[in-house]
Parts: C-alpha cells; structure tokens; sequence
C-alpha cells in the first residue's frame, strides 16, 4: 500500500474501534447481555461505513476485511470488562464525539481517494460518522442526537469540510486529517460541555416550538 492508503487503513480501524465502544456502552446503559454488546458494537462500528460504500458504489469495506468486525467484538469485550455505571453516559458521549470526527475524516479521505466529487465526498464523511450512531440510539432505544437540535451533524460536516478543504490545497494528509478531527472533535466537545444547541424553528407567532 501506499502510505496515503496506510494511514487510511489504520486511522478506519481506529474510527470503528472508537464507534464500536460507544454502541457497546449503549448496551451497557440498558444492561444487555455480552452477545447484544457484540452485535451493538459491530451495527455501530461498521454501520455508517457500510451505508457509504453502498452509495458510492464500491465493495463493502468489511466484507472482505473481517479484521473490523473482531475490533468491534473486541471493543465490546473490552466495555463489558472495565465499564462502569457512574461514567457509561460521560463515556458514551465523548468516545461517540471522537468517533464523530474521526469517521467523518475517514469517510471524505475515502470517497475523494475514488473520486468522487469534493461536495459529495463531504456528505458521504457526515453520512459515514453520523449513521452508526443513528442506528445504535434506535436500538437502544435513546433519543436520537439528531433530533434534539444537538450541534452533532454540524461537527461531523466541521471535520469533513476542513479535510476535504485542505486535501483539495494540497496540505499534508495527516495534516488536513489532524486539523479536520480537532477541530470537529472541539465544537462537538464545547456542544457537550456548554449544553449548545442549534436554534429551533419558529412559527409565524416568533415562538420557537420544541
């Protein structure tokens, strides 16, 4: 492999991984079994990537590579043995803004290395980080951060704009992939931190309805 593509491999494991625990902890949260923590780690881990090589047409990055799903077992394993219940939900919401941010770096590097328009390659980044998570709160029955005006999608498309951004001026890989990850990695944590939402809609009387 080149080393673009070696940094890209390592850093989608690294993304999984991080995934991977955080569907694990919303398992945990529930009390699940060590069989549902696998299956929640593995649907959160490799969901949101699947859903993007489906869309740009190429082969489902796992199939062939079932070395991601044994890092999703793994990280559930992992959970079930060191979890516990005073920082699940802490945990689970900043290991979810890591993987937010880094899965949304891995989805734009990839979709650009195949060519697929700039733009697009930047909804394909938000759609890879933002639907693991998706999938992994209906499960769990959580309510999901996209519909609770959270500054959650905004972070992901942060880090694949900044990437995408710098990619296209030439900056270093691991320059752009380092800059597009903190920076959406911060406006995620300042969210969580400072309790920051996007502004609701308004009806016609200027208030707004939540």
């Amino acid at each position: 492999m080149t080393a673009f593509e070696t940094a890209l491999y390592w850093l989608d494991y690294a993304a999984v991984a991080v995934f991977a625990a955080s569907g694990a902890l919303a398992a945990a949260r529930t009390r699940q079994d060590i069989v549902t923590f696998g299956f929640f780690a593995a649907i959160t881990g490799v969901g949101g990537g699947t859903m993007r090589d489906l869309l740009i047409g190429a082969p489902v990055f796992w199939v062939q590579r079932p070395g991601y799903i044994v890092a999703c077992l793994v990280a559930a394993v992992g959970v079930w043995i060191f979890a516990r219940r005073g920082w699940r939900f802490r945990a689970l919401l900043w290991l979810d803004a890591v993987g937010l941010a880094a899965y949304a770096v891995v989805g734009t590097a990839k979709a650009l290395s195949l060519g697929v328009h700039p733009f697009s390659a930047i909804i394909m980044g938000v759609l890879t980080s933002c639907f693991g998570g998706v999938i992994r709160d209906v499960l769990a029955g959580e309510p999901n951060l996209l519909m609770s005006r959270e500054i959650y999608v905004t972070a992901a498309l942060l880090s694949a704009g900044v990437f995408a951004g710098m990619t296209l001026m030439g900056a270093d890989f691991w320059l752009a992939a380092l800059v597009g990850f903190f920076a959406g990695v911060a406006l995620r944590a300042c969210a969580i931190r400072y309790n920051l939402r996007l502004p609701g809609f308004a009806q016609g009387g200027g208030e707004t309805e939540y």
